[in-house]
């Protein structure tokens, strides 16, 4: 039996999404999804995002970021590390630091889904997530 990766999905979309140029998309709600989004707005990769109530399961509907200059994606690369078959866990020693700092990670602590930085700033380490820039 395939076991499905919610968050391998959402990032997928949000992927597809930027690269096509849409000015948002709908990705499966999760709590998990929440705080990756969340992150993601405020280190300035999206616009925004909001929880979409209807009668079908629920969604949350992905507002797109992009330059004003040149229309460009404000995501360039956003990539899944740990997965449901590989797990991929870091000390708070070795904490990853995707594009040399540049870019961000997404770690799961014990104190929250948090990013790379914060995770160095409260000594944590935990389950990385996905990187972002």
């Amino acid at each position: 039996m395939a076991v499905t990766d919610a968050i391998a999905d959402m990032l997928t979309v949000i992927r597809n999404g930027s690269r096509a140029k849409k000015e948002k998309v709908d990705v499966k709600n999760s709590k998990i999804g929440q705080k990756i989004l969340t992150i993601f707005k405020d280190e300035g990769y999206i616009k925004n995002y909001k929880v979409i109530d209807d009668n079908k399961q629920g969604m949350i509907r992905v507002y797109l970021k992009y330059r004003e200059s040149d229309k460009q994606p404000s995501i360039t690369q956003i990539t899944r590390i740990s997965t449901p078959g590989l797990r991929k866990y870091s000390k708070r020693t070795e904490l990853p630091r995707p594009l040399r700092g540049l870019g961000t990670a997404i770690i799961s602590t014990p104190k929250g889904v948090i990013t790379d930085k914060e995770a160095r700033r409260e000594k944590v380490g935990g389950e990385v997530i996905c990187y972002i820039w």
